[in-house]
């Protein structure tokens, strides 16, 4: 005797309700092992592979590659033996590093966490954004596997005898913006494989096709949605729309909220970061860990909010509190394939310069990589927005919410400065600190600043503090 398990969408965490299929891993026949990825889903923060639970046979899958569906949603049923009568348990670990907990009986939509800012300074490092999609749930389909919405399908997609030949996550979603049907078309890879030019030249020939439509694809391989969605506009020639979801969505809710929730302000400095930079290759020259510039930077924020408190808190609105944050859980832009993003240093207040280092580097990689979770993504407590590398010397951060204070770093550059009474060309780079008003005032941000401003142009006053 066999027992049917049904294996839903795990819950995530960190605020997020739902997920894309990317590919699946597993056809329905195959014999899956206990915490065998089966599937791998994109949310808003990373894609990831995801694990059943339980061993056995695949009955039945629910979903078509591309669709999404929301936490708590079946994936797939298996079969699994029952030995002496009883059911065979899994292991209960459906996602390393995410919650496992049951889906909410009543979910209403979340606004997803998303991150703000701009690039880094000439260290190379980026702004960043996070989004989440809507919630489309799956219906069932026949024989037990599950169709995407019919709003999700193209209006003359045909049924697919099986998986589109198609790798890259960013294939997909061009694709699906597009309004592209990714299974009426040929690929120019390995074994029919679906490449980015593939779908860009699909896409091109569909604007060149078009008569007063947007430049996406023609009529007949839009979705339905998109089809009344793009009639109802009343878009003129070579008008383009992009939709306002995904990474761009949730990053123009969050600057909103943001905007609508804080009174934020911005005061700047310009500082000689002269002797920061010679401080920076005399500890890279000496050996070991090479040192980064924006791992300075952090220590830098870290030593000036244990001076200034106030700016690394959050506001409790229901409570009519400030909270003051014991820790610093530093933020930091990364520029990905998926978007910017923002990683979280843990506890960068006891890190030293070179752990600092090796933190950066090793969450930058993972997202560069997607395989960030959500908690490396969220609960910062205040940014640091390195926006320099977009070769910008000043900007007005708005603040993440819901913290209380980012600090921006624009680029480092040669520029004619007086030093020790003297014209000389010294390498000066612009900061600027937005704080929300609610936490402090003018005084208070002014003395960070300039605290950050002091440890910049004199490496020095730090050493005092540590």
């Amino acid at each position: 005797m066999a027992q049917v398990l049904e294996f839903k969408l795990p819950d995530l965490g960190e605020g997020l309700t739902e997920a894309e299929i990317v590919r699946w891993l597993v056809q329905v026949g195959d014999v899956v092992a206990v915490d065998q990825p089966v599937v791998e889903v994109e949310t808003a923060k990373a894609s990831v592979e995801v694990p059943c639970p339980y061993g056995g046979v695949v009955t039945a899958r629910y979903g078509e590659e591309g669709a999404e569906l929301p936490v708590g949603a079946p994936l797939l049923t298996v079969a699994v033996g029952e030995p002496d009568g009883k059911s065979t348990a899994g292991s209960g670990n459906v996602l390393v590093g995410y919650g496992t907990s049951e889906a909410p009986g009543r979910r209403r939509r979340v606004r997803p966490v998303a991150l703000t800012g701009g690039g880094a300074s000439g260290n190379g490092d980026t702004g960043a954004r996070a989004a989440v999609n809507g919630t489309k749930a799956a219906s069932p389909g026949v024989n037990g596997t599950a169709a995407a919405p019919v709003s999700s399908l193209p209006a003359t997609a045909l049924p697919s005898d099986g998986p589109v030949p198609v790798i890259s996550p960013l294939v997909r979603r061009l694709a699906r913006e597009g309004g592209l049907d990714l299974r009426r078309l040929a690929g120019s890879g390995p074994d029919g494989l679906i490449l980015r030019a593939d779908v860009e030249r699909a896409l091109r020939a569909g604007a060149g096709q078009g008569s007063g439509r947007t430049a996406e694809a023609p009529v007949a391989a839009m979705p339905v949605q998109a089809v009344a969605s793009a009639s109802a506009s009343a878009s003129v020639p070579g008008e383009v729309r992009v939709p306002l979801k995904g990474i761009r969505g949730a990053v123009a809710d969050k600057l909103s909220r943001s905007r609508r929730e804080i009174p934020d302000a911005t005061c700047w400095v310009d500082a000689d970061a002269t002797e920061l930079m010679r401080a920076r290759a005399a500890m890279n020259a000496a050996g070991g860990t090479k040192i980064s510039l924006v791992a300075l930077l952090a220590r830098i924020c870290a030593a000036a909010l244990a001076r200034f408190p106030e700016l690394n808190s959050s506001v409790d609105t229901e409570a009519r509190e400030i909270v003051q944050h014991p820790y610093v859980h530093l933020g930091f832009a990364a520029q990905t394939e998926r978007g910017l993003v923002v990683p979280v240093v843990r506890d960068a207040h006891t890190r030293d310069a070179e752990s600092l280092t090796g933190e950066f580097a090793r969450l930058t990689e993972a997202a560069r990589a997607g395989t960030l979770t959500p908690g490396e993504l969220t609960g910062g407590t205040f940014t640091l927005n390195n926006y320099g590398v977009f070769g910008v010397d000043g900007s007005t951060p708005i603040v993440n919410h819901p913290e209380a204070a980012m600090l921006g770093v624009g680029r480092i550059v040669p520029k004619p400065w007086v030093h020790e009474g003297e014209l000389a060309v010294r390498q000066v780079v612009q900061l600027s600190l937005t704080f929300d008003h609610r936490v402090c005032d003018g005084g208070t941000a002014g003395g960070f600043l300039r605290y950050v401003a002091d440890c910049v142009e004199q490496p020095a006053v730090l050493l005092r503090t540590l």
